[in-house]
Parts: structure tokens; sequence; C-alpha cells
């Protein structure tokens, strides 16, 4: 059982605020934690569920921009590929996102390859303004999404932000456009197999702009590790108790928790945490 890479939760519970933060360019895409486990996988999606999992209005000059850089750092994909952006993709184990100014000056999502959509659709959202992408989230319009735009807008070529998301699910599954499968696998669970169903589900996000185009490129890397490796101490048990227990109420409802209390009560009861 491999060291997770991250426990975002060490940082408190989640927030509704982007809490990105600048980080060396060079790590944009580097190291690939997931490369190994998830790549086969991600490559067999892209073939076999591109309706599902690819989308583009146009955009095919960021698209060209955004494989150049990914080509640069991982060399040419050894499989064709019908756009430059899928080809791309199918190097990292991270999804590219495309968003792109309208007619109106807003940003919008205009091109994407998402194999591993954390409970939405790219069908739905594809052509998406910022308060489109964003309208479920609890408070998110209008002041997070002119947040989030204005950060868009001050983004300089050759800057990375990063952030972190992240929440629980029942079974180890990437691709999952909908909550359904892991709620009723979470409600068909036992109390004393709670450690070995759950698993942390962790988005590695980043935000950078392309410089010719001037596209924002946003990217997302999932990270999926069982709850019994990521709780491997008691003060990471307490850490996650306290993080899960001091989330807001329409934070714990939107992103589905409810569906897991009892579960993720149970676990930390295995581990002396609850």
């Amino acid at each position: 059982m491999r060291a997770p890479p991250y426990r975002p939760f060490l940082e408190g519970a989640p927030k509704l605020v982007p809490g990105l933060k600048p980080i060396d360019p060079a790590a944009w895409l580097t190291p690939d934690t997931e490369a190994e486990t998830w790549l086969p996988e991600k490559r067999r999606i892209l073939t076999d569920h591109r309706d599902e999992v690819f989308a583009a209005i146009g955009a095919d000059a960021a698209m060209d921009e955004l494989a150049a850089q990914i080509f640069a750092l991982k060399g040419r994909a050894a499989a064709t590929w019908p756009t430059a952006l899928e080809a791309a993709a199918s190097l990292v184990s991270d999804d590219l996102c495309l968003l792109e100014r309208d007619a109106d000056g807003l940003w919008c999502l205009q091109a994407a390859s998402l194999c591993a959509p954390t409970f939405w659709r790219l069908d739905e959202k594809i052509g998406e303004p910022l308060g489109g992408l964003h309208g479920p989230v609890p408070g998110a319009n209008p002041d997070l999404v002119s947040r989030i735009s204005r950060m868009f807008d001050a983004l300089r070529p050759g800057q990375v932000l990063e952030r972190f998301n992240w929440t629980v699910q029942a079974g180890p599954d990437r691709f999952t456009p909908s909550q359904a499968p892991s709620k009723a696998l979470a409600a068909a669970t036992l109390d004393a197999a709670a450690l070995d169903t759950l698993f942390q589900r962790v988005e590695r996000q980043t935000i950078s702009k392309l410089a010719t185009s001037g596209a924002v490129v946003f990217t997302i890397r999932i990270v999926i590790d069982p709850l019994r490796a990521v709780l491997d101490t008691p003060a990471h048990a307490e850490a996650f108790r306290a993080a899960w227990l001091g989330i807001s109420p329409d934070l714990h409802a939107y992103k589905g928790w409810p569906a897991y209390d009892r579960l993720v009560m149970s676990a930390l009861k295995q581990l002396g945490a609850a």
C-alpha cells in the first residue's frame, strides 16, 4: 500500500474559498503521482467513452498551444488521437480544461478532456461561463464567481496556481460523473467494513494561462487512496475527524457527505478517533 501523496484535511475543514497558491512552474504536472495506476485506464476511457469525456467549441488554437506545452514535457503520444488536446491528455494523469472569454468577456469552458469527473458531466458544462460551472455551489454566485473571474484576468503566462479539494467515496473509481454508485455502495456497507470501503478522493487543481491564445488552463488530477492508508497515525485520524465535523452545514450537504457520515464515524471508531 503506497504512502498517500496528499492529505489536504490537515489544513482544516473544506471552505468555500478558492484557496489558490502560487507554485514553481516546474511542478505544474510533475511529479505525476498517478501515472502508473491511472494512465492505462485513462487511455481506454479516452477511446471507449469519447462522447462523454471530450468536448470542444472551437478553441483549436488553445488546444494546440496547450498540447505543445505538454509534448515539450512528456514527448509526443505514441498513438494517434483525434485532437491535440486528447493526445496531450493521454500523456498525463491530469484532466485538461480550457477556458476562453466569450463576446461578453465572460470566461467560458470551451474545451476539455475530462476522464475523472467528480460528480459532474462534461456535456452539461461545456460552453458554460463560470457562473454556470459553479451554479450549484452554495454561495458561489456572485461573490465566488467574481473573485475567480478577477483572478483569471490578472493571471500572467508563466504563473501557476494550485489548490486542493477533497472528499470521500465508497470504492476506488475515478470515472464518477454521478455520485449514485458510491452512495449506493456506502448505504449497503456494514459498519465493520467501513475502513476498507471508504477512499479519500483528492482533486489537485492548477490554473495557468497560455501566452499566445490567452486561454486559461485548468488541470484536475484525481488522487485516490484507501482511507486506511490515509489515516495511518492517530494524529492523521484526529485531524480528519476535526475537518469532517468542522465543515459548514451547507457545504457538508453540497459535497454529499450526509451519505457517508455513518461510515466515516464507524471508520474513525475503528481507529479509536471517534
